[in-house]
């Protein structure tokens, strides 16, 4: 793949992918990569612009410090989605595993999006510094909740949508229940009207008060804690 793209190509297409790791792994530049199958650990890792379209599911570590370009997966990614990413977007279909959006960071005009269209295990946003997260739970089973314990724990910057509630019992200490209010909503639509065009939706199945927003209480979670 490497080769053909330092030959000119623009455009990839992977098939029969089967567990391979590192796929697109630092890459640069406008190219679109289209992969069949199921693409191992770290896909995306440390890539600054390219389209990566996965027609399957994904293992863990998708957008590992990615700065830049877009993921689309049309099926579940594993663990640690979108680890330590500064830009770009990320955009599942259906579900995510545990610690989605550790240490996310925004990154001088950079603000990372991820959206997973279904629900999301425990640690979501853990250490989050910048950026959006979000959780649709579309499709969730009965009595499935939209996201496990632990939300946002340590978060100290960024934002969380999750469509619908969530007990607090569920809340990391360092965030709070916020208004969605005009300014934030105008930032978040788009991306959630990318995620309906992605995937065949309808956006309009997304109102504004269906969601939940979180947001850090604190600039300085553990600042009393440490020793200056």
């Amino acid at each position: 793949m490497r080769a053909a793209l330092k030959e000119g190509a623009t455009e990839v297409v992977l098939r029969g992918v089967s567990g391979q790791r590192y796929i697109g792994a630092g890459l640069a530049g406008e190219v679109r990569i289209a992969i069949e199958g199921v693409p191992g650990n770290d896909l995306a890792c440390f890539m600054a612009g390219p389209r990566i379209e996965v027609r399957g599911n994904a293992q863990d570590g998708v957008g590992n410090t990615m700065s830049a370009g877009s993921v689309v997966i049309h099926g579940h990614a594993g663990d640690v989605l979108g680890y330590s990413m500064r830009g770009g977007r990320i955009l599942v279909r259906w579900k995510a595993g545990y610690r989605v959006g550790i240490h996310m960071k925004a990154y001088r005009d950079r603000s990372p999006v991820v959206i997973v269209g279904g629900t999301v295990r425990a640690y979501f946003g853990e250490y989050m510094a910048g950026g959006t997260l979000a959780a649709l739970g579309i499709d969730g089973g009965e009595g499935e909740p939209l996201a496990g314990d632990f939300v946002g724990t340590g978060m100290h910057g960024g934002e969380i949508y999750l469509r619908g509630t969530v007990e607090p019992r569920q809340l990391g200490r360092e965030v709070g229940i916020v208004e969605i209010d005009d300014a934030g909503w105008q930032l978040f639509q788009p991306h959630l009207e990318a995620f309906a065009q992605a995937f065949g939706l309808d956006a309009a199945r997304f109102p504004r008060e269906s969601f939940t927003r979180l947001k850090p209480v604190s600039h300085r979670p553990y600042g009393k804690i440490y020793v200056h």
